[in-house]
């Protein structure tokens, strides 16, 4: 069997102090304590982890909502029904609140026989007309009430949008389309939830002006982690196979690990062609000697080498009795809590989100997927808290490039996407950046700790926030957002900004492919681009400050973990929970000033290269960059024209232009550019 190989992409350990799972006198965590805080908001957008409460948190508002705002009803919408039970009766009166949660059975429809048309439509209008005032319905049922009733059917109603990542800002979203109508009548209240606000695509969830309506709690995945009570450390890697999956599985399917295993799609590129069903049987054969069935539940028996007999559930065979058997087992309440109750999930396209199963050790997934919210949700289904579970991980099983393959472009595409949700990943689950100019006035931040040494006037000082679990930073050079949307961005929504920014195919391809990169063309140039593209409403100056702060966020995370890492598995950071905030302090006390021209100078992508040039064969590294060699072109205008305006702001610094004969390789491409700007300007290239 070929040995896999593995990019150890991030291994995060946590505090495990048990305050995100430490309620208050009124029954509620941290992030639903947060929530209620803004529980008089006409629009309140909550960005949480999955596993963090956002259901309930939900209930806590929503409650609030109906009996001292004067709102008459609240409509719950999911994207299934399986989603629904989240919001099930609660006795939350029992915790310290002042009124339990009731659903009466009928307005529950996900629980409803049939089809999201038809009949629950009608239930929708009967709810409305009744005395009662909280539904529960997924997501079509309510898109198909919208159509045939109008939205000023809704008024005076708390409509909560669950997985609020399904909503599109494209003119075929329909949910999209109804959220901007709801908004624009101005005559409800709206909650959305999400674990993910990233699409994985170019279009937003809302429009921006649309997005401004609403005030944002947001609760991240460190803060989470980081307050839980058993969970320590999170383990994300991607490994590399040739061949045929299953025959290379076992290496990475550790059966003593509670696991989730997610098949490729039958059509897909990583699929045997041999049909799922086969697939399925043939995992369970790398497993131990299949058994039979288990009469109760439906799962398969399998005898490892070892005479243990594992309970997998398969959740690939469709079949209508044995589908439900074992998906009613899954969700029997009276197991909830029982960790021996089933062992391995297998499945195609289902146990993502919303899907609990507090003791999953292990997301295992065959093929990459191409959306960055569906990989956080698999994520999420392995870090649940649970009584003796301490790690948890991640791993992507992709298959290596084949030049003999005509799909060798899209298994670059696969290893380029990998790379960049490992990059994402990165900064979603390291604690927040707090980034302030260093400048004569610079002070210490109440609140803040700054190690040892305490505040230092005469050098970058990194902080601290032992509360929210945040780093400060000083870098000299920092511009200040100034408008209240800019400043919004730089605080809550940087990893949106770099979601977008590891999505970028070209920074991506030449930033770790491309030898003669000079890091501004991507840090100052293509960077500045997305965030010109993203935010076009914004001042030059404002946009400059967003871009700032995420290249900074990017490259000291990187910068970090290098030094951090551990030299006998390169890219895995060290086991104390204080790891990257003592990488980062290392940092910055090694190069003591820390300017943000520096650190545009680093390449955002270059760690990964080297983690990537140790994960794969020779070979297909080699296929990888001559595929991606194949693609590069010329300057274009564009690119020479945001040149020529660095080219610009260089004179006007240096008192002169950059010059082609600089051994200052940023300079001389400045230079580069500015001359292919004024060679496409004679040739009337631009409008």
């Amino acid at each position: 069997m070929t040995d896999l190989k593995n990019i150890p992409s991030v291994s995060v350990n946590y505090a495990c102090n048990g305050s995100s799972t430490t309620a208050n006198k009124m029954g509620m965590r941290v992030m639903q304590e947060r929530a209620y805080e803004k529980r008089g908001e006409q629009y309140l957008l909550i960005k949480s982890p999955p596993a963090s409460g956002k259901s309930r948190a939900l209930m806590f508002v929503a409650l609030d909502k109906l009996h001292n705002q004067g709102l008459k009803k609240a409509l719950i919408v999911v994207p299934e029904k399986s989603i629904g039970s989240s919001f099930n009766d609660e006795p939350l009166s029992k915790y310290g609140f002042w009124a339990d949660w009731v659903v009466a059975p009928q307005w529950n429809l996900c629980n409803a026989p049939g089809d999201d048309n038809g009949g629950k439509v009608k239930s929708v209008k009967a709810f409305l007309d009744s005395i009662d005032r909280v539904l529960v319905c997924t997501h079509a049922t309510f898109r198909f009430a919208v159509e045939q009733f109008g939205v000023a059917a809704f008024d005076d109603c708390l409509i909560a949008v669950d997985e609020f990542h399904h909503v599109s800002a494209a003119e075929d979203n329909i949910l999209g389309g109804i959220i901007t109508q709801l908004i624009t009548r101005d005559k409800v209240h709206i909650v959305a939830m999400t674990g993910s606000y990233f699409r994985g695509d170019a279009i937003p969830v809302l429009m921006p002006a649309d997005e401004a309506r609403f005030e944002t709690v947001t609760y991240t995945y460190y803060e989470q982690l980081n307050g839980y009570q058993y969970l320590k450390r999170l383990d994300i890697g991607y490994y590399f196979y040739s061949g045929s999956y299953v025959d290379e599985i076992a290496d990475v399917l550790d059966t003593d690990l509670k696991t989730i295993l997610h098949i490729p799609n039958v059509n897909s590129r990583e699929s045997t062609q041999r049909g799922k069903t086969t697939e399925v049987s043939e995992i369970m054969g790398t497993m131990g000697e299949w058994k039979g069935k288990d009469p109760i539940t439906g799962f398969d028996l399998v005898e490892r080498a070892d005479g243990r007999i594992l309970k997998i559930a398969d959740l690939v065979d469709d079949g209508p009795d044995r589908h439900a058997k074992v998906l009613a087992a899954l969700k029997d309440p009276a197991q909830k809590d029982n960790r021996d109750h089933v062992d391995v999930i297998i499945a195609l396209g289902m146990a993502k989100e919303g899907f609990d199963w507090i003791w999953c050790e292990h997301a295992l997934t065959v093929g990459y997927r191409s959306s960055l919210t569906e990989i956080i949700q698999i994520i999420g289904r392995a870090t649940r808290d649970a009584k003796g579970k301490t790690h948890a991980r991640f791993t992507n099983l992709i298959a290596e490039p084949d030049a003999s393959s005509e799909a060798v472009t899209d298994a670059v595409n696969d290893t380029l996407k990998a790379i960049a949700a490992s990059l994402l990943m990165e900064q979603v689950l390291a604690p927040k950046f707090n980034f302030t100019p260093k400048n004569p006035q610079s002070g210490p931040v109440e609140g803040v700790d700054y190690g040892a040494g305490g505040y230092d006037p005469a050098k970058t000082n990194v902080g601290y926030d032992p509360i929210t679990g945040a780093v400060q930073m000083e870098i000299k050079g920092l511009i200040e957002p100034k408008s209240p949307e800019a400043q919004r961005i730089c605080k809550e929504d940087l990893n949106e900004v770099i979601a977008a920014i590891v999505q970028d195919k070209p920074s991506l391809e030449r930033g770790i492919f491309d030898p003669e990169l000079v890091p501004e063309e991507i840090t100052e140039v293509r960077i500045g681009k997305i965030i010109r593209d993203k935010y076009p409403e914004l001042s030059e100056e404002d946009q400059e400050a967003i871009r700032q702060r995420a290249v900074a966020a990017i490259n000291i995370v990187q910068e970090a973990k290098k030094i951090i890492s551990d030299p006998a598995a390169p890219g895995t950071l060290t086991t104390s929970n204080t790891a990257l905030i003592d990488g980062v302090r290392k940092f910055a006390m090694d190069v003591r000033e820390l300017d943000i021209d520096l650190i545009d100078r680093i390449n955002p992508f270059g760690e990964a290269y080297a983690i990537l040039s140790k994960a794969m064969n020779e070979d297909s590294l080699k296929q990888v960059a001559a595929v991606i060699a194949g693609k590069k072109t010329k300057l274009s205008p564009e690119e020479a024209k945001d040149l020529a305006t660095r080219a610009v702001k260089f004179k006007k610094e240096r008192g002169r232009l950059p010059s082609l004969d600089s051994s200052d390789p940023w300079e001389k491409r400045m230079a580069e550019g500015a001359a292919a700007f004024v060679r496409y300007k004679e040739e009337g290239r631009y409008e």
